[in-house]
């Protein structure tokens, strides 16, 4: 569909306003959570079509690998209702564990049959009576859960994030290489996560 041919191409654009220099790039963040000596990090867009392309990849190889799979928004400027979409997706966060990432899955899932905030809004309500959840009037009033957007895209414009998805693997060596590599092609990402595991198993013995 022409439709998804444009809005793929405008996921790999460069996000308005995410032109930093690499001199400015702070990477320390690629890190996996505590406890965990391996992760994934993804910013994604959830009007984005590669990224709605990629998510299962993404979500089986976390699981295949029990890995943490952390997710945040970096929702790009152009497109229509993909803001809007990563507040919802933290006020699901907020009901129930699991809800939140279950929410943005399922947009994935049937991304192609969303085009306007109307829509987002129509399936957003069925998803919640799904979930036995009822949505409030107002999801955002005070403006918290766009903030936490707003901080997400800007983490992401400091690691120099420019495309969706943008994923790195991530382990907790320290010394040599950097601690992190961007996953530039998905065909590959299980042999990087075969390496990022085989590297700290041994670096624990």
């Amino acid at each position: 569909m022409l439709r998804n041919a444009l809005f793929s191409l405008s996921c790999l654009i460069l996000a308005l306003g995410s032109q930093v220099s690499l001199a400015q790039h702070d990477m320390s963040y690629l890190k996996p959570p505590p406890g965990a000596h391996v992760a994934l990090i993804e910013f994604a867009d959830l009007e984005c079509p590669m990224c709605a392309r990629q998510n299962p990849t993404i979500k089986d190889a976390a699981a295949k690998y029990h890995v943490p799979w952390v997710r945040h928004d970096f929702p790009l400027q152009m497109h229509v209702w993909s803001f809007q979409a990563a507040v919802n997706g933290r006020w699901f966060d907020t009901q129930r564990k699991g809800l939140g990432n279950e929410y943005r899955d399922a947009i994935f899932a049937d991304q192609v049959n969303i085009e306007t905030k109307d829509d987002l809004r129509a399936f957003t309500e069925k998803f919640a009576q799904q979930h036995g959840i009822q949505l409030p009037f107002v999801m955002d009033p005070q403006g918290k859960l766009a903030d936490e957007v707003k901080a997400d895209y800007a983490l992401g414009e400091r690691l120099g994030v420019h495309q969706t998805p943008t994923v790195w693997v991530v382990t907790d060596r320290t010394g040599g290489a950097p601690p992190y590599t961007e996953v530039t092609d998905f065909n590959k990402l299980y042999t990087m996560l075969d390496e990022a595991t085989a590297e700290t198993e041994h670096g624990k013995k």
